[in-house]
């Protein structure tokens, strides 16, 4: 793997950690700040929260894998 194709790969690992870590931030906004009263809101920003980890955590895996090999 060449140093450019590398660095695409950073910057999509950034790119999935800061997304996650927004919603992150809303997961945290909605437990301070709304519940109980908006308790309707858990289910989506729970799973929205989840895919961008998870997005995250595949992207990392694959820079992982590049600068190991």
């Amino acid at each position: 793997m060449n140093e450019e194709e590398l660095k695409a790969l950073q910057k999509d690992m950034r790119k999935k950690k800061r997304i996650a870590s927004e919603w992150a931030s809303q997961l945290h906004d909605l437990v301070e700040d709304r519940l109980p009263a908006g308790y309707q809101e858990i289910p989506a920003i729970a799973q929205a929260t989840f895919d961008a980890c998870k997005a995250w955590e595949e992207a990392n895996n694959k820079l992982v894998e590049a600068e190991g090999s």
